[in-house]
């Protein structure tokens, strides 16, 4: 029994009145942030929110604020990556989603509504929110807030990381892409074809879903893509077939012929062996200088020949012996070859089909002075592009195309600029470390630069061309001094991060591995399926893919 010395009831009652102040206390400040957040957790509009277009992260005042075409529709605080995992400033998109998630990097712990924007771990989620910085990169939400907006959003959707709480504001420019009438596609439509695509389980796809404003004939080119991608996608599976068939029957070529093989390469070492020793007979026989060692070496050089002579009339047997069956072995791996890449071509039409229902992404980097193009994932084009003053800053801007003007024939824009730290203030923002918060009005992007931006870049005719019959509501143009990070890889969008920020939530982590998860595409195929699934606990080997130049179609 644990003995306590004995107490009066008036020390009792002042203990215990002490620890209820003790409670409240430190209740207050909770309730209060706790409060204040659902205060912040509201609708930024009276209006019907649309789709969702862009979400700007603030670190400075630590919230989020979602945009739709016509422009906010909600905002909630947050809670980013505390020194040294700052969340870097930057342009993200969303990459993968996940209902229902689990770190494979913080001990297994749960992320709620998980909306990635890095394949290294960083990522939108439900978290705690203590009302500063606190999080190892990742951008926390209320729990109500990530679960309305993950049910709002799509695969890449845009997402802004600024110092500050930077707004859209509407622009229009020549240099922004303007829809091209579509170039008719060969397909043969079938009545279940023409449809417009529903959209994915919980926005897990990059397709464009139509809208009210889309022109006429962009819901014959989606059925068009459709057929095209679900016939190829069909011949792709029989030419697997024919592709497979034609494999084993080499293997089983190979096989019968390895025999023949073994023997062919037996009779060329003997051949070889002779030919080497004839050669060293008769470099012995030119040293020799005395007769005894000149007769000793005539003999060995006439043994040589005479074993060349075998050995090559054995190679001549084996040859006319093995010939068939290895012409016949080769035969078949040729056929196997052709029939796999049969497949292949069929199946990049199939993806490229496909790929044409998302929309499109450019990124124009003054440092590499080159034009990059994306479309679901995948690069698909880089080339040169024309910057004036080249050796001035341009700023780091992204241009979303959120909507068809009325009548389909136009397209809407809007723009975000975000920036650095500028000379004087502070490494963390206004803010930033800052415990209370309040609805902090946003900073108007600059239009004039955001438009001298614009005016700066001259994109090749051809190559422009080529966007605008590819441009969709949600595509976008990156203009940065920046090169695209090196997070911008196989299966994201261009992830542009300003240099001079903060950005340990990038460079202090390990290493990345490719995480392919079930509810991902597939590579190398054209839909989702368990065999492309995840194990959190096991991951799928895999290179990060490198860049490069590609062809168009």
């Amino acid at each position: 029994m644990l003995l306590i010395p004995a107490l009066s009831r008036r020390t009792l009652i002042s203990m215990a009145a002490f620890a209820a102040v003790a409670v409240v206390s430190a209740a207050a400040p909770a309730a209060a942030r706790s409060n204040r957040d659902q205060d912040e957790s509201a609708q930024a509009t009276n209006r019907t929110p649309g789709k969702p277009v862009l979400a700007v992260v603030s670190l400075g005042d630590q919230r989020v604020t979602i945009y739709d075409k016509d422009g906010a529709i909600m905002h909630g605080p947050i809670s980013s990556g505390a020194t040294p995992n700052d969340t870097p400033p930057g342009i993200y998109a969303i990459l993968q989603k996940n209902r229902e998630h689990y770190s494979n990097r913080y001990d297994d712990a749960a992320m709620p509504f998980m909306q990635r924007i890095t394949w290294t771990g960083i990522a939108l989620h439900a978290g705690a929110l203590p009302g500063y910085p606190a999080s190892h990169g990742c951008v926390r939400l209320r729990h109500d807030f990530a679960g309305q907006l993950f049910d709002m959003t799509k695969l890449g959707m845009r997402v802004v990381v600024s110092r500050n709480n930077m707004e859209p504001v509407a622009i229009s420019h020549p240099t922004l892409f303007k829809p091209k009438p579509f170039r008719n596609e060969v397909a043969v439509l079938t009545p279940a074809a023409i449809s417009v695509p529903q959209p994915a389980a919980e926005g897990k796809s990059t397709r464009y879903d139509g809208g009210p404003n889309d022109p006429p004939e962009l819901a014959t080119r989606t059925a068009t893509l459709q057929a095209i991608a679900a016939a190829k996608s069909a011949e792709a599976d029989e030419l697997g077939k024919k592709a497979d068939a034609a494999r084993a029957l080499a293997k089983q070529k190979q096989r019968e012929s390895a025999k023949a093989a073994r023997d062919l390469k037996n009779a060329e070492n003997a051949l070889k062996r002779a030919t080497s020793w004839l050669a060293d007979s008769e470099r012995i026989l030119s040293r020799a200088t005395k007769e005894k060692a000149i007769k000793r070496a005539q003999d060995q050089k006439a043994k040589a020949e005479a074993k060349v002579a075998e050995t090559k009339a054995k190679l001549e047997e084996v040859q006319a012996k093995t010939k068939p069956a290895l012409e016949e072995a080769q035969r078949a791996d040729e056929i196997a070859k052709a029939a796999e890449a049969e497949k292949a071509a069929v199946s990049d039409a199939a993806r490229a089909a496909e790929r044409k229902l998302s929309p499109v992404s450019v990124f124009i980097s003054r440092q590499t002075g080159k034009i990059y193009i994306r479309q679901a994932f995948e690069q698909i084009y880089e080339g040169d592009v024309v910057i004036h003053d080249p050796t001035q800053p341009i700023g780091t801007h992204i241009y979303t195309a959120v909507d068809y003007k009325p009548g389909g024939r136009d397209m809407q824009w809007n723009v975000v600029s975000i920036a650095g730290r500028q000379p004087g203030e502070p490494e963390k923002s206004s803010g930033m470390n800052r415990v209370g918060r309040g609805n902090v009005a946003p900073i108007p992007t600059d239009l004039v630069a955001a438009t001298a931006a614009l005016d700066r870049v001259e994109i090749p005719k051809e190559t422009m061309d080529q966007i605008s019959e590819l441009v969709l509501p949600g595509s976008s143009l990156i203009i940065s001094d920046e090169a695209a990070h090196k997070e911008t890889g196989k299966a994201t969008d261009f992830i542009v991060l300003l240099s001079g920020e903060p950005q340990g939530g990038i460079i202090l982590r390990p290493k990345p591995k490719p995480e392919f998860y079930d509810d991902y595409w597939g590579y190398g195929g054209y839909s989702y399926g368990p065999q492309y699934g995840y194990d959190r606990r096991r991951q799928k080997k895999g290179q990060f893919f490198g860049g490069g130049k590609f062809p168009w179609w």
